[in-house]
């Protein structure tokens, strides 16, 4: 399989679900989903809510973050973020115009304390 940084959101949550050893069934039950409907996630043919990835991932004890990021996502609380504060925009942009790496931004992450998770 891929590594990481190349995983598909299906795959992230298709290994999560392998490792838990639970069926589609079972997850669907866990989440308030279908069988069908995750079958699709993994297949990487629905993007699934912010909702059905915060279940997903309290399900499947996979990072919600990584998820919302695999599937594109920035989430409710962030688009308002950006709306009220077009600083965190410019800053968006020049990353992306830049193609900053992802160990850039890990580091980022990691380095300033009001970026960290346990800051």
């Amino acid at each position: 399989m891929a590594d990481s940084a190349s995983e598909t959101l299906g795959d992230k949550i298709r290994v999560g679900r392998a490792r838990r050893r639970l069926t589609l069934r079972r997850l669907a039950e866990a989440t308030g989903t279908t069988a069908s409907y995750l079958s699709d996630i993994e297949n990487d043919r629905r993007v699934p809510s912010e909702a059905v990835l915060q279940a997903i991932s309290g399900s499947l004890g996979l990072d919600f973050d990584e998820l919302m990021a695999a599937a594109g996502r920035f989430g409710e609380d962030a688009d308002r973020y950006l709306r009220r504060n077009p600083e965190a925009g410019v800053l968006f942009r020049r990353l992306s115009e830049r193609n900053v790496s992802p160990d850039v931004i890990r580091r980022l992450l990691r380095d300033v304390p009001e970026l960290r998770d346990d800051g």
